[in-house]
């Protein structure tokens, strides 16, 4: 369906026919937890409106999107643009285009690089006006972190939008404590934001990079200058729905003047599926591989020989590890609570980037004890994250609160213990557990003396006790609500929130 075609400073990957169709740009930043809901939400744009989209990138994250869009996107005018980047220029790795090759500290370096990329952006859309016969971009759909898109958009005639990867709470929040910064303003543990006086946090509760924020570090600088912008795009877009977060929605709309869509739950997989298990794990086989699809197997095969709602599943995502002390701590807890679970393990904090897990960072025989009583599955690197909430023996989510995990474990009906990190995940964690009424916080951050018993008691409180039945009651609605909001009958009539909310 695709063909490359070289263009003076950006390759764009085209599709063969001339006719003229409608055309949106997007961009989203380099990390998969961003560059993954932008490529559902441009399968889902493509298949609802026809139109033709064109995804913006840097050179290997746009090599890595080919293969996807080659097996995910079939019959849909979904185009890629390569963006000229050399990451030696500004001081990162040689090949390091995506956070998830990154160390924490070197992330700020990647999205300063970013606005670097903002001439290769500009004539790449005049590139698309040329091809299309003169007739602009309908609208740029870029991410949260790329506000310099509104100047572009505007230089252009442009109407640019911005995509919230995260929560509208979260997406809230986040922008209140960059532009106040009201922990400064303050000795007080708690504090209120200003614009949400009905949003008390915790110094806890800052992101790490916040609490360090002195408004002249290159953290303050970078996001005050896209939120600055951000706030004059002519609308947002948010990987959410209204039965879950009305009230945030309402509070960016109030608070922007601008339109604010709630489109979500953004997930790769239809909700709406008879049989998600299968659909789950056809597409992950898909795109993981061979490897990956003889893992994916064996650990439907431990989940099936699990009991109903067993199950805790632990995992952190693709970006977020704890110490070396949290990992026995946690290892430790979860063996004395003798509840079934599956740990996504990753190297913890003291380990080199991109090392290879041991079993020296778990506890002496830990692993061997909980194979040999059939207690826990531990699996490296990658599980097949949907496949194991749709499953009907998980009954719990130990989860660092990132959005995309969030809406995936909502979305199967699955409560969540929170153990949030950094950036959203502690404002996701707080409303979970506060408003929606789905999530226990155990831990907050990468500091502290966790003990053994403290994970135990979380996970037998969710799992065991009437408390998690009564969480999981909560999750079962708000799946519901999520099915409602995805919806459309076969004539297109009867349609959820998130479907016509446009």
């Amino acid at each position: 369906m695709h063909s490359t075609t070289p263009f003076p400073a950006e390759k764009l990957t085209t599709a063969t026919t001339r006719e003229f169709k409608h055309h949106l740009v997007m961009f989203p930043f380099m990390a998969q937890g961003h560059i993954i809901p932008f490529l559902e939400l441009a399968k889902l744009l493509a298949k609802r409106t026809g139109f033709a989209i064109t995804i913006a990138n840097t050179p290997l994250n746009i090599r890595n999107l080919k293969p996807k869009i080659d097996s995910t996107g079939a019959g849909l005018d979904i185009r890629l643009a390569e963006l000229p980047f050399s990451a030696a220029s500004h001081g990162l790795p040689p090949q390091a285009e995506n956070t998830d090759s990154l160390p924490y500290h070197l992330i700020i370096r990647l999205m300063e690089a970013s606005e670097h990329l903002e001439p290769h952006f500009e004539r790449l859309l005049r590139r698309i006006c040329q091809e299309d016969g003169g007739r602009l971009p309908l609208c740029i759909i870029s991410d949260m972190f790329f506000g310099w898109t509104q100047d572009v958009g505007h230089r252009l005639g442009i109407p640019r939008i911005q995509f919230c990867t995260c929560g509208a709470y979260g997406t809230s929040v986040y922008y209140s404590l960059w532009i106040h910064m009201p922990h400064n303003q303050t000795h007080a543990d708690d504090f209120v934001l200003p614009d949400m006086p009905q949003v008390t946090l915790q110094r806890s509760q800052l992101p790490p990079i916040i609490k360090m924020a002195t408004g002249s570090d290159p953290w303050y600088l970078f996001m005050n200058r896209q939120i600055s912008r951000n706030v004059r795009s002519w609308g947002s877009i948010c990987n959410t729905f209204e039965e879950l977060e009305h009230s945030s929605l309402q509070h960016m709309r109030k608070s922007t003047g601008r339109p604010v869509w709630a489109v979500g739950p953004i997930l790769p997989f239809s909700l709406v599926s008879s049989s998600p298990s299968d659909t789950i794990a056809d597409s992950d086989f898909l795109l993981r591989g061979l490897a990956e699809e003889k893992s994916s197997r064996a650990c439907l095969q431990w989940l099936d020989s699990q009991a109903p709602s067993t199950v805790l599943y632990v995992s952190f995502g693709s970006q977020n590890s704890i110490s070396l002390s949290h990992m026995k701590a946690l290892a430790l807890g979860l063996e004395s609570s003798q509840q079934p679970f599956i740990w996504v393990v990753r190297p913890p904090l003291e380990a080199p980037l991109n090392s290879e897990f041991s079993a020296e960072f778990l506890p002496e025989g830990f692993e061997e004890r909980v194979k040999e009583h059939k207690l826990g599955l531990i699996i490296r690197k990658w599980a097949p994250q949907l496949l194991i909430l749709s499953h009907p023996s998980t009954g719990g989510f130990l989860s660092h609160c990132g959005w995309n995990s969030v809406l995936e474990s909502l979305s199967q009906g699955v409560p969540i213990i929170g153990w949030p990190m950094t950036a959203d995940q502690f404002a996701n964690s707080k409303v979970l557990e506060e408003e929606v009424g789905v999530c226990i916080e155990m831990w907050r951050g990468k500091e502290g003396e966790l003990e053994p018993e403290t994970v135990e008691r979380r996970v037998k409180m969710v799992m065991k006790e009437e408390k998690g039945n009564r969480l999981r009651q909560r999750a079962a609605e708000i799946r519901e609500a999520a099915l409602k909001a995805v919806s459309e009958d076969k004539n297109g009539e009867m349609k959820g929130s998130s479907v016509c909310c446009g």
